[in-house]
């Protein structure tokens, strides 16, 4: 006789139900369930005693009623101690010694299009948790399975009588994650349908996608968490069809190109590396944007991560497989271009699905050493109505729509930022600087010759008249910036001296 004697079985998930409970059945184990789990139990032949069978109680209210009740939680609860023990007995409860249960479908629920509040209440699971907490509170005593994959474990530990402490505990730990992401997912929900982004305690839960190699450096331990809430085209629901697994590194790059990229409504190619912009440009025709975002800076581009806001094409593929990179990220590839990509066995291909729709998260985390900073997604796009001219030379409509799009370059750039772009590519970055001016002359020093007669972009405004002169020396045409500065005059007057035209748009971009 197996030292489980009898078993809870109370399951949404129904993977691998079956041949478990045949093998606890074939070990002597008394199996309890409830509903359709029961149901599915019964017609496969497998001994089975209903719930309320044990209760002495019917289910009611339609089923909300059906385990919470003192011959269920107290076979659960019950420590093996005489005392417990002889409680048990004259209560007539019977010790419960493995629980499996996991939770109705409430992620699932409410990703369907059009859920009504109603349907998501109604798959809020009460009984479930509170049997999962208890199995998982009295470990010691009683397994608490809440994962299919765990099946074999616990069936090979319980014919062998080798249930471990070590097994308990972390079943134990599961089951508490598994509730806890439970409730997380139904408070990110209700926080959505009431409109409270900033909540009083802020609830996170994840899904392990994949354990790292190593973190930013071998010596850091990393993993990549998907958020089961995000909804639309992610670098979390990216399906990976080819190459080695992804780095930490790949993933922040990759992130930072697709956000990028689906800034633009035409055919677009982003470059990136180490989390900035090294090569940008649109073009009709997807391999000739790529082309121009590949000559934008052809140094940093090697080892570098591509992103496109079309579905891959052959001629483009075949641009791409001249060099080195680290991983592609589009909406689809063709067939052509799947054949010739995955010639490389190492380059990742990440395909998004459609770019057009916003994910629906509308909050951005991010960690400091005892805490967490909470902040609205920079989603915001430069409104052209709102540009304001504020020099005497004025930007014709061709400058303009350049100004546009080196703006929403420069917002995904690392501050202190500033980009130089001229028909549709961007020609040069500075990234990161301690001053403003250091980054305009690294983007100009970049752009060289190019720079003559092309647009200049900064994430925020210019504190002193330097960086306009200094554009001046390379030869910009026309700048796009913030405005704000005190001494936003002196800028102007700068542009007025050099005959450079300057809008301001009133919209800081800072990316730390």
């Amino acid at each position: 006789m197996s030292l489980i004697k009898r078993a809870l079985i109370s399951v949404s998930n129904k993977e691998g139900l079956l041949d478990f409970a045949k093998g606890l059945a074939e070990l002597g184990v008394e199996i309890v369930s409830t509903g359709g789990t029961a149901k599915a139990l019964q017609e496969a032949a497998v001994p089975v005693t209903y719930i309320s069978e044990v209760t002495g109680f019917p289910e009611i209210l339609d089923g909300r009623v059906k385990t919470l009740h003192p011959k269920v939680h107290g076979g659960i609860l019950a420590m093996r101690t005489e005392e417990h023990l002889a409680q048990l007995e004259e209560l007539d409860i019977t010790p419960i010694d493995l629980v499996v249960v996991n939770l109705y479908p409430f992620r699932e629920t409410v990703a369907k299009a059009g859920v009504t509040l109603e349907e998501a209440i109604e798959n809020i699971d009460i009984g479930g948790p509170a049997m999962v907490r208890a199995a998982a509170k009295n470990h010691k005593n009683v397994l608490i399975v809440v994962n299919p994959s765990r099946y074999d474990d616990v069936l090979s530990a319980v014919r062998n009588k080798q249930v471990s402490e070590q097994l308990r505990l972390e079943l134990a730990r599961e089951a508490f994650s598994h509730t806890a992401a439970y409730d997380s997912a139904i408070s990110a929900y209700l926080n959505g349908i009431t409109g409270e982004v900033m909540p009083a305690e802020l609830c996170v839960s994840a899904q392990l996608v994949q354990r790292l190699r190593y973190g930013e450096n071998p010596h850091q331990k990393a993993a990549f968490y998907r958020d089961t809430t995000v909804k639309n085209a992610c670098i979390g629901n990216a399906q990976q069809l080819h190459g080695k697994e992804l780095s930490y590194n790949n993933i922040l790059d990759a992130n930072a190109a697709l956000e990028l990229v689906r800034e633009f409504e035409e055919p677009t190619v982003v470059i990136i590396k180490h989390n900035n912009p090294c090569g940008c440009a649109s073009h009709e025709q997807l391999s000739v944007a790529y082309d121009k975002a590949y000559e934008a800076d052809k140094v940093s581009a090697f080892g570098g991560i591509v992103a496109c806001n079309r579905p891959v094409d052959g001629a483009t593929a075949a641009k791409m497989n001249e060099i080195f990179l680290e991983a592609v990220i589009a909406p689809d590839f063709t067939a052509e271009a799947l054949e010739i990509l995955t010639q490389k066995p190492n380059l990742r291909l990440l395909k998004t699905g459609d770019l057009t729709k916003q994910t629906n998260d509308l909050m951005e985390i991010r960690t400091v050493n005892g805490g967490f900073l909470l902040q609205q997604c920079d989603r915001e796009l430069l409104d052209p109505e709102a540009m304001k001219v504020v020099t005497e030379k004025q930007p014709d409509q061709q400058q303009l729509d350049e100004m546009i799009f080196a703006m929403k370059i420069v917002k995904h750039v690392k501050s202190n930022a500033i980009v130089v772009t001229k028909d549709r590519q961007l020609i040069g970055v500075g990234a990161g600087q301690m001053n403003r001016v250091g980054s305009a002359n690294i983007a100009y020093s970049q752009a060289g010759e190019k720079a003559k007669g092309a647009v200049m972009a900064s994430d925020a405004f210019f504190p002193f008249r330097d960086t306009v002169d200094a554009a001046a020396k390379a030869g910009i045409a026309a700048i796009i910036q913030p405005g704000g500065s005190v001494r936003d005059e002196e800028s102007i007057t700068a542009c007025n001296e050099h005959g450079i035209a300057m809008v301001f748009t009133g919209m800081r971009h800072f990316k730390h």
